[in-house]
């Protein structure tokens, strides 16, 4: 393929020559773009009669040339083929913008605003319509749904609670000691794990195991069409398929934040006793210090975190797009939004549980 460059009055024209296919584009391809974005201020026009064959790759240099100089772009001596096939391609739609500034992240999550209130809406809906359908509401998913993000969570529970507990208390211990309050790590790692640590840490458990479950289950679903299946046969997904799972979260969440808050108090446990604390003194610092309303507290925060997890997984799997990446993007999109979400929701709580005098 050739390239010249000629001035027709107050128009530059590229003419184009020989042949505009996949095999030939690619040498030229920066250079008409470059000439057609000069030619932003003045007309451009494209000379095609000396084209003898073309392509798909072809048609895309011109629409290339058409985009870089940004107004109107006059085709000469361009067959009535190629003419068709660009005015489609100008039809189709364009891929969204890739951010990879600092700031990226801020827009995608602005971007999905709209989408949440939306999924929040008929999520909310769903549920209020449940009596009248609730032979769409299947508990053997909902128990199907809890095993897999409950009971089969729970040994990651045990490990990550035994070595947080475990960590804190050692890395509390040792500037503790100075002041002589060793005994008092039992009463920060006690309360940290009850309001705090022990929620947070199930969360992010449910968010990276079964969050990223529902977005990729429902996100293959939406890629292989089959909820526009449930939606012909008169099925609502949302009550087929996401309120078992939200119900699902809301069940293990309390169990998964009490196992793993047990297996930090042995955590914590183990190094004090190693340090010289007998067992009953540190018994009696978490029972004189620990107050029902800790418990109480962090249990609620637990079963908000589960639903809100469960939702963004969800709400990840249905806005599922198309093409071979479509589901893993989702279920990232779920695992981050679901640990973003559930971090943004624990400072919340803070400020509520302080004004409250918790």
């Amino acid at each position: 393929m050739g390239l010249t460059v000629e001035r027709r009055g107050s128009a530059r024209t590229l003419v184009l020559s020989g042949r505009l296919d996949a095999a030939s584009v690619a040498r030229l391809w920066s250079e008409v773009v470059r000439e057609a974005a000069a030619a932003r201020r003045r007309a451009l026009i494209l000379d095609l009669a000396g084209i003898s064959s073309w392509d798909a790759a072809g048609t895309a240099l011109l629409l290339a040339a058409e985009r870089a100089h940004g107004g109107s772009v006059e085709l000469q001596g361009a067959s009535v083929e190629v003419a068709e096939a660009l005015a489609r391609l100008r039809q189709a739609p364009r891929p969204a913008p890739a951010h990879t500034d600092t700031l990226g992240w801020l827009y995608r999550g602005l971007a999905a605003i709209p989408g949440g209130i939306a999924f929040i809406g008929e999520a909310a809906v769903a549920a209020v319509r449940l009596p009248r359908r609730a032979r769409l509401f299947r508990v053997a998913d909902v128990l199907r749904h809890a095993d897999e993000g409950g009971v089969r969570g729970l040994p990651l529970a045990l490990l990550l609670g035994f070595l947080i507990g475990l960590i804190l208390a050692f890395q509390s211990l040792v500037p503790m000691r100075r002041f002589g309050a060793d005994i008092y790590v039992a009463n920060l790692g006690a309360i940290g794990l009850l309001r705090e640590l022990g929620p947070l840490l199930a969360a992010v458990i449910l968010a990276g195991r079964t969050g990223s479950a529902f977005a990729a289950e429902i996100g293959t679903m939406k890629v292989n069409q089959e909820i526009d299946a449930l939606i012909t046969l008169d099925l609502d997904p949302m009550t087929f398929l996401v309120l078992p799972r939200l119900a699902a979260s809301l069940l293990v969440m309390p169990a998964l934040t009490v196992v793993l808050e047990l297996a930090g108090l042995v955590g914590m446990a183990v190094v004090l006793m190693s340090s010289g604390i007998p067992f009953a003194a540190i018994s009696h610092q978490v029972t004189a210090w620990v107050a029902p309303a800790d418990a109480i507290g962090g249990l609620a925060k637990a079963m908000v975190f589960g639903l809100v997890v469960a939702g963004i997984g969800c709400a990840s799997g249905l806005s599922t797009g198309v093409g071979p990446r479509a589901v893993g993007q989702s279920a990232t999109a779920a695992v981050v939004g679901g640990i973003v979400a559930t971090i943004l929701l624990d400072g919340l709580f803070a400020v509520v549980f302080y004004k409250l005098g918790w």
